[in-house]
């Protein structure tokens, strides 16, 4: 029987298009299959804030931010936590990111057009001592043009193949079966589902028209992760980390839906460290929703008080971008699955980012004039729309007032004001001296040592309750999924490995399916900045690999 490809490739989203432009490159003959309509190519990323990972970049030496290979390690085997037998390729796949990381990842997106916002974010920042969790400098590059921006060369090189006649574009296709014949797993199968003019992002039917069979060399899967999937998400949760929440919004569409792991371990993949996941605890209800349970997660700046759901404020060091994973399994045992922030208008001007591309039109349309009138305006407009419509939103102009609001928003009334006066008032004492025990003053303040967060990220310190500041802000955050950070096994070829530990023949894996390489490379938490990274760095090696292959 003929092959009708070199390569069939499953998922049409960031991974999956680096994996196919990599094939192109070599000559290979590909298959690009995609359970979503055209309208949905480039997947999560598309709809992403567009941060990259770099180590000891040109952006990084401009702002006098002094990093190393060596230090990125140590704050990559710092935040992973590798401990598990299964963590051989994870490790493996971490030293070889960082490695491209501090190499030829930025000169290599720089060829193909991309380029990136000058000021670099602080992301993850930990909190804990120099072998612990976090970035220890910046190293949060955001994409000019953000998602879309880094989609967009991918894309195109796939369309040239297109062009070419070396790419077949197939969408609706959604795989349901891999199979073996003389040896290694070349073909697969599925249901070809109804046409959609779904919008991007939205829900498309499920309902199938046919069948179909296909036939290659190698099978690339790139089908992304589970985080629209609940279902898989509770059962998948850590037991580490409590139960999992009652309620959760969604921060990626439901076509993220984890099915194909469950196919590709049906055909002898091995997935492991499926209780590795990565989720946000700043989510808030998008008042303009895309996708159900739609969330939209804040990126905050250090100076909102966070509080639980009974208003007492989180320990340290679990302040806004310090520990994402800690802060979880903190809320996860207080019994709620909500906190709040509580902050004031010149706080939330100047250090709520929101992610995503459609929420920052200034970066994604590659504006500079809007970008100058987003920096001079007292919020920016995305962030003030949330503050008119958001459902999680309360502004009043003084404390009774925003605890009646805050207490309207939840079904028990939680928030005592004179407890909640008591803690704000005495942070706000802590402000009045250049002295202070207040740990969360002192990563304030130490946070405005690096000139970038100085000038567009963190206000100066200023009592909350200070009227000249208001009107007061409370902002009620959920639990928001986003991101697998367990997958199928692969060594560092993107081979999916089997349960004894050889090569599945033929598959390879890439992207959050392969939880962004070997099956786990962040281990535990995330640096953040390297899932766009890590579906790039892994989709382009499972292209080349497997162009090796077929040759």
């Amino acid at each position: 029987m003929a092959y009708d490809a070199d390569v069939i490739v499953i998922g049409a989203g960031l991974a999956g298009l680096a994996a196919t432009a990599e094939l192109v490159d070599a000559g290979r003959k590909v298959i690009l299959l995609d359970q979503e309509p055209e309208q949905s190519i480039g997947g999560q990323a598309h709809w992403s804030f567009g941060g990259l990972f770099f180590v000891d970049s040109p952006e990084q030496r401009r702002m006098r931010i002094r990093d190393s290979r060596e230090l990125a390690l140590q704050d990559w085997h710092g935040t992973a936590g590798f401990d598990r037998d299964e963590d051989h390729w994870p490790r493996a796949w971490a030293e070889a990111y960082v490695d491209f990381a501090a190499g030829e990842k930025r000169a290599w997106l720089r060829g193909q057009g991309v380029r990136f916002f000058p000021v670099v974010g602080w992301a993850e920042r930990g909190g804990y001592d120099a072998t612990g969790h976090g970035n220890s400098v910046p190293r949060f590059h955001i994409t000019w043009g953000t998602g879309p921006g880094i989609v967009a060369p991918f894309e195109r090189r796939v369309r040239e193949g297109v062009a070419r006649g070396l790419v077949q574009l197939r969408f609706r296709h959604r795989v349901t079966g891999l199979a073996r014949s003389a040896g290694s797993v070349d073909t697969v199968t599925g249901e070809i589902l109804e046409p959609s003019d779904a919008g991007r992002g939205t829900a498309s039917s499920r309902e199938a028209t046919g069948s179909f069979e296909l036939r290659a060399q190698a099978v690339i899967v790139t089908s992304g992760g589970i985080g629209g999937n609940h279902d898989l998400v509770r059962a998948n949760w850590p037991q580490r980390l409590a139960a999992p929440p009652a309620s959760m919004l969604s921060g990626v569409p439901a076509h993220v839906d984890g099915l194909m792991l469950g196919v590709t371990e049906a055909a002898g993949g091995r997935m492991i460290n499926r209780d590795r996941m990565w989720h946000y605890t700043e989510g808030i209800q998008n008042w303009n929703p895309i996708w159900a349970k739609h969330g939209i997660r804040i990126l905050p700046g250090p100076s909102s008080l966070w509080f639980d759901a009974r208003g007492k404020r989180l320990p340290v060091p679990l302040f806004p971008g310090f520990d994402t994973l800690g802060t979880l399994d903190h809320i996860m045992k207080t019994g709620y699955d909500y906190t709040w922030f509580v902050l004031d208008q010149r706080i939330i001007g100047k250090e709520f980012a929101l992610s995503g591309s459609e929420q920052n039109p200034d970066l994604t349309g590659k504006s500079v004039r809007d970008v100058i009138g987003r920096a001079r305006a007292d919020v920016p407009g995305p962030v003030k729309a949330f503050m008119d419509k958001g459902a999680d939103f309360v502004v009043e102009k003084d404390l009774t007032s925003l605890v009646r609001g805050m207490n309207a928003l939840t079904k028990e009334p939680l928030i005592d004001e004179a407890q909640l006066r008591r803690e704000i008032t005495a942070r706000d004492r802590e402000i009045t001296n250049t002295f202070t025990k207040d740990l969360q003053v002192m990563a304030i303040r130490g946070t405005r040592n690096y000139l970038g967060d100085k000038l567009i990220r963190t206000a100066s310190p200023h009592r909350i309750l200070d009227p000249k500041a208001g009107p007061l802000i409370a902002v009620r955050l959920h639990i928001l999924t986003r991101k697998s950070l367990g997958g199928l096994e692969t060594d560092l070829s993107s081979r999916v490995l089997t349960e004894g530990g050889g090569v599945l023949p033929g598959v390879y894996a890439a992207g959050e399916a392969a939880g962004f390489g070997g099956g786990g490379v962040h281990g535990y938490r995330s640096l953040e900045g390297t899932f766009l990274g890590g579906c790039l760095f892994s989709g382009r090696t499972a292209g080349r690999a497997a162009a090796r292959a077929v040759a």
